[in-house]
């Protein structure tokens, strides 16, 4: 019983672990370009994501597992924001399919805990994918204005002294 939720409770953490990796990539290019909005966005998302890590991980040491801390994919070299973007939102989609499921499959195992915990993860999840869905239709409804008033921003912002965040 509780070996079925530490496996999917460890499968969780390798998909919360690629997440990470994969926005802090999106973070770093999207800061890089000037668009501090979009890198903004990938850092915040990438650090409550890491926080999931964290409640899978306790979840796990009180269930007497091991923590298995490895990615379940490797990073995409993506530099182009309409293409960052949908491949969040598909993420975002993928893990709250997939931990709806796997809620269910604590359920039928007795383990309301770690039930609780991934929907409380899908709940998460889906405001990911709502933030990243906003952000596609504005990239759609102004195209490559919407980038560059993010960059034109940065630059008033550091011609008056004022550092990115």
């Amino acid at each position: 019983m509780k070996e079925k939720s530490i496996e999917l409770l460890n499968k969780a953490v390798a998909d919360e672990l690629s997440a990470v990796h994969q926005y802090m990539y999106f973070h770093f290019h999207c800061d890089d370009q000037g668009y501090d909005l979009l890198a903004g966005l990938f850092k915040r998302t990438a650090i409550e994501e890491m926080l999931h890590i964290e409640r899978l991980a306790e979840r796990i040491l009180f269930l007497k597992g091991e923590v298995e801390l490895k990615a379940s994919a490797a990073v995409k070299k993506i530099h182009q924001v309409k293409e960052m973007l949908e491949l969040a939102a598909e993420m975002e989609t993928a893990s709250a399919r997939d931990y709806n499921n796997w809620a269910n499959e604590c359920s039928k195992n007795a383990d309301s805990v770690s039930k609780k915990l991934f929907e409380d993860l899908v709940q998460d999840e889906e405001r990911h994918f709502d933030q990243y869905d906003v952000e596609m239709d504005n990239l759609k409804k102004f195209g490559d204005n919407y980038l560059a008033l993010q960059s034109i921003e940065r630059s008033k912002n550091l011609a008056a002294g004022t550092p990115p965040e």
